[in-house]
């Protein structure tokens, strides 16, 4: 039509599974968000647990970083050092994974 100039204006799709630049991470619902996030490499990253239900944030494939037990409103810190894919999971709730991509 005469005017329109494509899908300016219009609104967009928001992928849910796309990085989100955060140092913090909620466990709610039995899932981690956001599920992808985003940090410079020297980040300290918190995830609080807002479950009811016990939690853990433990790296896959032997890698960095696994928490004790979370109970509801406990918090868990790591600090990233090192670029990379960490892809994490809880171990009470296997089902539950998310990931941390770390940039220089």
């Amino acid at each position: 039509m005469p005017g329109m100039t494509g899908m300016a204006g219009m609104a967009q799709p928001v992928n849910a599974d796309a990085p989100v630049a955060t140092d913090t991470v909620a466990i709610e619902n039995f899932a981690y968000s956001p599920a992808t996030i985003t940090v410079k490499a020297g980040t300290t990253v918190t995830w609080t647990n807002r479950d009811q239900d016990p939690h853990t944030v433990t790296a896959m494939n032997d890698g960095p970083f696994h928490s004790p037990t979370l109970n509801n409103g406990q918090s868990f810190r790591f600090t990233f050092t090192e670029p990379g894919r960490f892809d994490y999971l809880c171990t009470i709730h296997p089902f539950m994974t998310a990931t941390v991509v770390v940039t220089p």
